[in-house]
């Protein structure tokens, strides 16, 4: 057998290289993919903003939660759907009020959003 040189490589030779470069650069996008939870870890975010002055006793916190295996509101535990979409409704004291909403991934990671509130009853 005599050894390749640029002059005898045939059209099966080059197909079969550019066979497994496509291969490989397919297996790295896949395995990068997968990866990227367990590289990004836990997210949380809030849908949307609430004013910090709230002049009704109750919040309805709505948000999503990625990569997580539990999620705390102040504390207590709470619960997503199948897509990560949590809402829950948070009762404010008079006066001030701090909501801590805590995430952990399967690894011991965690990421936390706080947010603050003032209760000011509406007046007539």
């Amino acid at each position: 057998m005599q050894p390749l040189s640029l002059t005898s490589l045939t059209i099966q030779h080059v197909l079969k290289v550019l066979s497994f470069c496509a291969i490989l650069v397919v297996l790295m996008f896949y395995l990068h993919h997968q990866a990227q939870s367990l590289i990004d870890g836990p997210e949380l975010s809030l849908n949307e903003t609430l004013d910090l002055v709230q002049h009704t006793r109750t919040v309805t916190l709505q948000g999503d939660a990625k990569n997580i295996v539990s999620i705390h509101l102040n504390g207590k535990e709470i619960y997503t759907d199948e897509d990560g979409h949590f809402s829950r409704s948070l009762v404010l004291e008079d006066g001030y009020t701090i909501m801590t909403l805590t995430a952990k991934d399967r690894f011991g990671r965690s990421t936390s959003l706080t947010k603050e509130f003032v209760y000011v009853p509406a007046t007539l």
